[in-house]
């Protein structure tokens, strides 16, 4: 649905200053440096690829000066050998540009988009609680797109224009000085509207990326709830509402748009009418007798070759400005801090772990919403072997304790010990590999069951997998399959019920053989005889392990040793 910017998007458009292209090309410096041969190539490739450009337009003048004439050592066969020798080098020098700055903005795009999502992946949960999971697909696949096309497009064939350009200048200057005051004169007219359509540009470009990122978001919203739309038979009002965001967007592109169109019309103008006066006076030159026709028609070609590389200019201009929109997107996620602060020298956890949990006079409200206050100076103990059950109504923070447990976030005051040591003193790493964690409602990734169970442990084998399954009685709905372990199980588990999800969620804990366990209402969505079967499955496991257990069920409190009441 449509929303307001989250706290956490605004300030990180807020505490971020807006690049200017040489901080942009800084930024990616860093991608580019470990590829010094791939660059060399492609400068030494573009070099080449400009010059021969330039080098046609003498061809041209030797042709048309000396190619009809009988008197010349070059002859008609001569000139034409030597122009089209030209054009081979300009198309194998073409060819290696091409192949080698596309390799090079591969690379550099590949390696960005892996930063950006390792530098999330790192980031506090209350990050991915204040922004979208559209805002972040967006920033990673349609902006690294555009950074991809202005690397590997618009920075190489500028920089091919701009040695057209100069060199371009120098061989009119050559030919005729008088004409190359035109072109000279035309330059700053050229300019000067870059400069003011420039920063429109940009900001327009910035504003039509967040309007496409809202769409990804408004994508990713309405296609993750399918079935309560359809259920409440609401998906007219969700047309309306994709509708009114897609129209937003198309508004915020249009203007965008309109700036680059008028920018590159009002630069053709300028630069045409200006060959057109070159023409002109170039035409009563050759008739005058100050220059030749082959002088001339090289300085038209070279007038049109700079009057191009100018006109492709504004709009590769307007490209690079559209991308530092999408450019300081990125940067601004790879500028975040992790709010989770970790010990400088982390402590070691006892081997083997007694598994002793104490909470003291911990309090904690949500960095979302400071002045609401979910637990207040709360202490309990847990022991090795023991059970404990936490009850209370929905809301009075029970999820919230299994969230400081592994430190998702830190306690506003009060303390969390595990074996007498401070879990703020522990890598959050090192904690939470002895926590085992089954959710309430499962997440599952589009994979095989092999594959969901044994990301509670990454090297245990094919055997070990179908013991945790069997001891989680999923083995029981997975063998009969008729591909078993290897069948896929869609997308989130969509098609497993919300009972088969769960088993496989517990398969995966066993597998994973944690000291502490926290089960979220582990057995909320299976019927009396599978609760049965996980109750006896989580009975084994929850031997010689502290246990705490969010309660609702009769049957989960009575099972265990002591009961906490939050709230």
């Amino acid at each position: 649905m449509l929303r307001e910017p989250s706290y956490l998007e605004n300030t990180l458009t807020q505490s971020r200053p807006k690049s200017s292209n040489p901080q942009i090309l800084q930024e990616l410096w860093p991608y580019v440096k470990p590829y010094p041969k791939i660059l060399c190539l492609s400068l030494i490739t573009i070099i080449i690829a400009s010059l021969t450009v330039l080098g046609v337009g003498m061809g041209i003048h030797y042709f048309v000066d000396f190619g009809f004439s009988e008197k010349s050592p070059f002859g008609l066969a001569g000139s034409v050998l030597g122009l089209f020798a030209v054009v081979v080098i300009m198309a194998m020098a073409s060819y290696g540009r091409l192949y080698w700055v596309a390799q090079l903005s591969e690379r550099i795009v590949a390696d960005l988009r892996k930063s950006i999502f390792n530098h999330l992946l790192m980031q506090n949960i209350h990050f991915f609680e204040t922004i979208s999971i559209g805002e972040i697909q967006s920033r990673l696949t349609t902006d690294t797109t555009l950074l991809q096309i202005v690397l590997g497009t618009s920075i190489p064939v500028g920089l091919r224009n701009v040695l057209i350009i100069l060199g371009g200048l120098i061989l009119l200057i050559l030919t005729s000085p008088l004409l190359t005051g035109i072109i000279l004169f035309l330059i700053p007219l050229v300019l000067i509207p870059i400069l003011i359509y420039g920063r429109r540009v940009r900001r327009f470009s910035r504003l039509a990326q967040e309007k496409t990122a809202d769409v990804s978001t408004q994508l990713d919203e309405t296609f993750g709830a399918i079935r309560t739309i359809q259920a409440f038979c609401q998906e007219t009002h969700m047309m309306k509402l994709f509708a009114a965001q897609v129209e937003t967007t198309y508004k915020a592109s249009l203007k965008r748009v309109k700036a680059r169109a008028s920018l590159t019309a009002l630069v053709m103008i300028l630069v045409f009418g200006g060959v057109s006066a070159v023409l002109w006076y170039g035409g009563q030159g050759v008739l005058e007798g100050h220059l030749t026709a082959g002088q001339l028609s090289a300085f038209v070609f070279y007038a049109a070759a700079v009057a191009g590389a100018a006109g492709s200019l504004s709009e590769i201009h307007g490209d690079i400005l559209r991308a530092a929109g999408g450019i300081e997107r990125m940067f601004e996620f790879l500028a975040l801090n992790q709010s989770l602060k970790v010990a400088a020298n982390p402590q070691s956890l006892p081997c083997p772990l007694r598994g002793h949990l104490q909470f003291q006079n911990v309090s904690f409200s949500y960095p979302s919403r400071p002045h609401h206050v979910v637990l207040r100076d709360i202490s309990f103990e847990a022991y090795k072997g023991e059970t404990i059950a936490l009850v209370g109504h929905s809301g009075a923070g029970k999820t919230t304790i299994f969230n400081l447990i592994m430190r998702f976030y830190d306690p506003l005051n009060g303390h969390i010990f595990i074996d007498g040591i401070p879990i703020e003193d522990l890598d959050p790493h090192t904690l939470r590999r002895v926590i085992g964690l089954v959710p309430q409602e499962p997440v599952l990734f589009t994979s095989n069951f092999y594959e969901n169970i044994r990301f509670g442990n990454l090297e245990a084998s094919d055997e070990e997998v179908k013991s945790a399954a069997i001891a989680a009685y999923a083995d029981e709905f997975i063998e009969p399959l008729p591909l078993g372990y290897h069948t896929l199980i869609g997308e989130k588990g969509v098609a497993l019920s919300g009972g088969q999800r769960q088993r496989i969620a517990i398969a995966r804990a066993i597998l994973k053989n944690p000291s502490l366990l926290l089960l979220d209402e582990a057995t909320s969505a299976l019927d009396t005889e599978s609760e049965r079967n996980v109750q006896k499955a989580l009975a084994s496991l929850k031997q010689d392990r502290t246990t705490l257990i969010i309660a609702h069920r009769e049957s989960t409190i009575q099972k265990a040793d002591r009961i906490v009441r939050i709230g």
